[in-house]
């Protein structure tokens, strides 16, 4: 967490760089060109900028960006020259979770109302959007700083990684809306939307740090792997403390139950419980409740299952088996031993 903390202050003066709290018309006029008319900031400041920093300032780990200078660094990178892609980072993640907020009719994010519920959901999704391409901006910012080779290749992996994400979501709205076979998935389907969902960004941020670098293509995968499990282990801890917070938890408990979500508990669940309890967890799942004592009924199914425990391993040794691959490929260096102890962070963490 001080970690976290110590490199929080870097990101987001990268993303201030791209989308200042107090939008002016010469920012917008280094942003997007002259106008062919007349800029008007008043609106792009009301509809923009204030929600999304309302957002911004609630908090956030800022891990993904944060893991991308782990990388940078442990690969011998300059920092300095990468910071803008810090932001690049973050504002995939931010946009897509702000959108993400109104697909699952979400109430809660960070411990406040979601961006929707307070400014409309017509103003969330275009600032949603609006951060998912302004994303792409430091790849045009940085034309001068890299080869043509190295962008070409950092354009690619960037949209490569974001078409995945919305795989991911996909596949993960079907389930939960009934549109597909939601009590047959397979456990292999799931990780495989979890990393699509999840491990995308995590393994982006690896990726672009050893192309950042000129780093092999080799090197790119390997890293690659292994940063998309911590964001699978990520995803599973998120899961477990969904239906057993901590006191840091921001969200609302058993949301994912009322979302009728198949997270890897579920799936266990279902395979190891009694024909009664997996026919109660499956009504409680469809029924997409609110109500305290359903959300209860279907947490102790789960937990009687065993699950808890199933996915709290499942996420430790998934970690440690990517990171006994890539160990042996990684100079020996002090960023190298916060990357271990931050991969065992993400699957043991409490918030």
């Amino acid at each position: 967490m001080k970690f976290l903390e110590e490199k929080k202050g870097v990101i987001d003066d990268s993303i201030r760089k791209y989308l200042p709290e107090k939008m002016d018309e010469q920012y917008i006029e280094w942003l997007l060109g002259k106008p062919s008319y007349e800029y008007t900031t008043k609106a792009i400041q009301k509809a923009l900028s204030d929600p999304i920093w309302d957002f911004l300032n609630r908090g956030g780990k800022r891990w993904r960006p944060a893991l991308f200078m782990l990388f940078t660094e442990a690969l011998g990178g300059d920092l300095k020259k990468v910071a803008d892609f810090t932001a690049t980072l973050e504002l995939l993640h931010e946009g897509s979770i702000m959108v993400d907020d109104i697909e699952d009719s979400s109430d809660l994010r960070r411990g406040k109302p979601c961006t929707h519920k307070i400014f409309g959901e017509d103003v969330a999704i275009n600032a949603g959007n609006f951060m998912y391409f302004l994303a792409f901006f430091p790849l045009i910012k940085n034309r001068g700083n890299f080869s043509e080779k190295t962008l070409l290749r950092a354009w690619e992996t960037v949209l490569e990684e974001t078409t995945r994400i919305h795989y991911g979501q996909a596949s993960d709205i079907a389930w939960h809306k009934g549109m597909a076979d939601a009590d047959g998935i397979k456990e292999s389907e799931y990780l495989q939307m979890c990393a699509y969902k999840t491990g995308v960004l995590a393994r982006l941020s690896a990726r672009l740090a050893v192309i950042l670098n000129d780093g092999s293509e080799k090197l790119e995968e390997k890293l690659g792997k292994f940063s998309e499990s911590i964001g699978v282990g990520f995803q599973i801890q998120d899961d477990i403390m969904n239906i057993a917070p901590t006191e840091g938890w921001g969200k609302e408990t058993g949301d994912d139950i009322n979302e009728g979500k198949r997270t890897l508990l579920v799936i266990h669940a279902l395979k190891n419980s009694d024909d009664s309890s997996k026919k109660r967890l499956i009504e409680i799942l469809e029924m997409h409740t609110k109500d305290k004592a359903l959300i209860e009924e279907a947490i102790e199914i789960i937990k009687k299952s065993g699950a808890v425990e199933y996915a709290k391993e499942f996420a430790r040794n998934m970690v440690r088996d990517a990171w006994e691959e890539v160990e042996p490929l990684i100079p020996e260096n002090d960023a190298k031993e916060k990357l271990k102890a931050f991969a065992d962070f993400m699957v043991e963490r409490e918030i």
